[in-house]
């Protein structure tokens, strides 16, 4: 911002959300990703507090064509990009399960003291300003179909990741299973 009002550079900030999709890094610490390394691994899924606190995910071709939109508008304040669809930590642990086939059990854990309860971004300006919100069904997504991988496919692309514990080795995640 302190570019653009000195300097006159035609920059644009962006607010990202959690985003998922192809190529998704198995050990990048975030929920989806730790959630099906430990079912994969056939270990307990690690849940803080309650599982109460929510997340929202927006799938990566969602994420990207809000910025290509962004990036061409006039807007040089912040704009979110996100999907504004919240699931508890609890439901994603489940669908996880669900998705992969395993039988790991929950392992519930004290929620750190700066986990927030809730993380969804209000898009308002991104739909008024950009015409965007994301494409991704929210119903298909609560499904795991958009939020995980079908279950044949994850294990083909994840079975080396796994078994050599590699840090090249990612995700490849479906918008629609």
């Amino acid at each position: 911002m302190a570019y653009h009002r000195s300097r006159g550079v035609n920059s644009h900030l962006v607010r990202i959300f959690n985003t998922y999709g192809p190529r998704l890094h198995p050990s990048d610490g975030r929920v989806i990703s730790n959630f099906m390394m430990q079912a994969l691994r056939g270990q307990q899924l690690t849940v803080y507090g309650e599982g109460n606190q929510t997340r929202s995910f927006c799938y990566v071709d969602d994420l990207i064509e809000g910025i290509l939109r962004l990036s061409r508008s006039t807007e040089h304040l912040p704009v979110n990009i996100g999907n504004p669809v919240e699931f508890t930590i609890l439901e994603c642990a489940q669908a996880v399960l669900e998705v992969t086939g395993s039988k790991s059990a929950l392992r519930f854990e004290p929620l750190p003291q700066d986990d927030p309860t809730r993380r969804c971004p209000d898009i308002t300006k991104a739909r008024a300003l950009l015409g965007w919100s994301p494409k991704s069904s929210p119903r298909r997504t609560a499904q795991v179909s958009g939020l995980l991988p079908r279950q044949g496919q994850h294990r083909r692309c994840t079975a080396r990741a796994v078994s050599s514990g590699s840090s090249r080795n990612t995700f490849r995640m479906g918008p629609f299973g």
